[in-house]
C-alpha cells in the first residue's frame, strides 16, 4: 500500500492552524469491536500511521479486519537545509492528520480481546500521542 497521501488536494499548501478542544467526530466504535482512542492533541504523520498499521497487521495473521478511521490529508512544508529567511514557503514535505483527544484512530474486529489489546497497544506505542484501548459495550 505504501505511504498514505491524498491523490489531489484543493490547496497545495495549507496554514498550520490551531488544534484546540476535544474531538466531536469519530468518538464511538462504528465498525469493529475494539479500538484505539487518542488522549492527546498532535499531528500524526503518514509514516507513523503506516508503522502502527503494520504492527496491527502482524498480529492479525489471516483472521480479523482492520479499519483506519483517520487519513493524513494536511500537507506540511519544509524548506531545504541552509536556506535563508524569506523567499516564500517551502515545498510540501509530508502529510499529517491533526488528532484531538477522543478520536478513534483504528478499529479492529475478528480477534480475541487479549490479542486485540496487545496489537492496538503496540500500535499506540508507535504514535506520538497517549492512546487507550477501548471495546464495544456488551462485550
Amino acid at each position: 500500500m505504501g505511504i498514505l497521501m491524498p491523490k489531489k488536494v484543493k490547496h497545495r499548501k495549507w496554514h498550520k492552524g490551531v488544534s484546540k478542544g476535544i474531538e466531536n467526530r469519530a468518538t464511538e466504535l462504528n465498525f469493529g469491536s475494539f479500538g484505539l482512542k487518542s488522549l492527546d492533541t498532535s499531528w500524526i504523520t503518514a509514516r507513523q500511521l503506516e508503522a502502527a498499521r503494520r504492527h496491527i497487521i502482524r498480529y492479525m495473521k489471516k483472521g480479523g479486519k482492520l479499519w483506519t478511521r483517520v487519513f493524513p490529508d494536511k500537507p506540511v512544508t519544509q524548506k531545504g537545509g541552509e536556506v535563508g529567511m524569506g523567499s516564500g514557503k517551502g515545498a510540501v514535505d509530508h502529510y499529517v492528520v491533526a488528532i484531538r483527544p477522543g478520536r478513534i484512530i483504528f478499529e479492529l474486529d475478528g480477534l480475541k480481546e487479549d490479542v486485540s489489546k496487545e496489537a492496538l497497544e503496540g500500535a499506540g506505542n508507535k504514535l506520538p500521542i497517549k492512546t487507550k484501548f477501548i471495546k464495544k459495550d456488551g462485550i
